[in-house]
C-alpha cells in the first residue's frame, strides 16, 4: 500500500463535499478546529453548492476532488460531511493521477466509498477519521490525539480501546485494517470499485439508524458475498441508533448473532465513525492486531504516512 506524506504545522489542507450538504455554521467551526491543530484549511467555492439532497452535481463534486489532489500545495483532503453521494464521484477519479500525488483522505460515512476506491483500485492509505461535522464539536466531537498521530507522526498509532469496548468472540489475529460503513461496502459489490480486501484482512464495520431487520440483511449479504470468511478478524463500532424502538432486539445483539460462529476475534463497540463521544482516528490500509482477550482493543501496528 501507498502511504500518503506525513503533515506538518502550516501545512495546507483542502476541505471538499463529496456527499450531501452541510450546515454552514458547522463548517466553519470545523474549518476553525484544523486550524487549531496546526493546519491550514482551504476550499473551492463549488463546496456550497446545493442540487436536491447532494452537494451539488456529482461532475462539480469529482472536479473539485481533482483539482485538490492535483494541487501540489495541497498536502491533505478532508471531507465536509458524509450523507450520500460519494459514490457518483468514482467514475471520474483517476487511480494512476491519485497514486502520482498520493495524499491523505479523510471522512468516514458515505465517504467509505471513496475509501474502498483508494484501497482497491489506488493500493493508497486513506484516514477513517473526523469531517467537518466532527470537527465542529471539537473535544467532544473527535480524538485530537489519534488524528493528529495518525496524519503528523510517522510511526505506529498503537493501542486503541474504550471502555465501552467489548469482546464478543474471543481471541486474537493480525491483518491489514479496511472497512468502513457497512452500507456502503456492500453498496459496492457487482461494481467496478468493488471493496475487494486480501485475505487474513481485519473488517471494520460501522454504521447508524439502521433497524435490527435492515442489520440483518446487510450482515446476511455480507455473509454470501464471502468478504466475511476472508477476514481475520472483525472490529464492530458503536452502531448507535441501531436498536428496535421496543428495546428488543437489539443492533448488537443481532450482529453478536451473525458473527457468533466466526472464527477470529470480534470486538463491539470500538470509538470510531458514527459515534455518540468523540471518534478515534484509524488508518485504512496498514497491519493492525484486534486483541479480544481481557481488554479488548485495536493495535495499529503500522505507521499511516511516511
Amino acid at each position: 500500500m501507498i502511504k500518503p506524506a506525513i503533515l506538518h504545522s502550516g501545512d495546507k489542507v483542502a476541505v471538499v463535499a463529496p456527499a450531501s450538504p452541510f450546515d454552514r455554521e458547522l463548517f466553519d467551526r470545523g474549518l476553525a478546529e484544523l486550524r487549531t491543530i496546526g493546519l491550514d484549511p482551504v476550499f473551492d467555492p463549488s463546496v456550497f453548492e446545493r442540487h436536491w439532497y447532494l452537494a451539488g452535481a456529482a461532475s462539480v463534486r469529482a472536479a473539485a476532488l481533482r483539482s485538490a489532489w492535483q494541487d501540489p500545495s495541497i498536502r491533505a483532503i478532508f471531507a465536509a460531511r458524509g450523507g450520500y453521494g460519494s459514490m457518483q464521484l468514482l467514475p471520474w477519479l483517476d487511480p494512476e493521477e491519485i497514486r502520482e500525488a498520493p495524499k491523505a483522505f479523510v471522512g468516514y460515512s458515505d465517504v467509505t466509498s471513496i475509501h474502498v476506491f483508494l484501497a482497491s483500485m489506488c493500493g493508497l492509505v486513506s484516514v477513517h477519521g473526523p469531517m467537518m461535522t466532527s470537527l465542529a464539536r471539537g473535544a467532544e466531537g473527535y480524538d485530537r490525539g489519534s488524528l493528529q498521530a495518525t496524519l503528523m507522526r510517522a510511526e505506529p498509532l498503537g493501542e486503541l480501546t474504550a471502555e465501552a469496548v467489548e469482546a464478543l468472540n474471543p481471541g486474537e489475529a493480525m491483518g491489514v485494517l479496511l472497512g468502513g460503513t457497512l452500507t456502503q461496502l456492500l453498496t459496492s459489490m457487482g461494481t467496478p470499485y468493488a471493496f475487494d480486501p486480501p485475505r487474513g484482512y481485519v473488517l471494520l464495520l460501522d454504521e447508524v439508524a439502521e433497524r435490527p431487520y435492515r442489520l440483518d440483511r446487510l450482515l446476511t449479504q455480507l455473509r454470501q458475498t464471502g468478504l466475511l470468511a476472508k477476514a481475520a478478524a472483525v472490529v464492530c463500532a458503536q452502531f448507535p441508533d441501531c436498536d428496535d424502538p421496543s428495546g428488543e432486539p437489539s443492533g448488537r445483539a443481532v450482529i453478536a448473532e451473525h458473527l457468533r460462529h466466526f472464527p477470529g476475534p470480534v470486538i463491539f463497540g470500538f470509538p470510531t465513525g458514527h459515534v455518540t463521544g468523540a471518534m478515534r482516528t484509524v488508518p485504512l490500509g496498514v497491519a493492525a492486531r484486534v486483541v479480544a482477550n481481557g481488554r479488548p482493543r485495536l493495535i495499529v501496528e503500522e505507521a499511516a504516512v511516511s
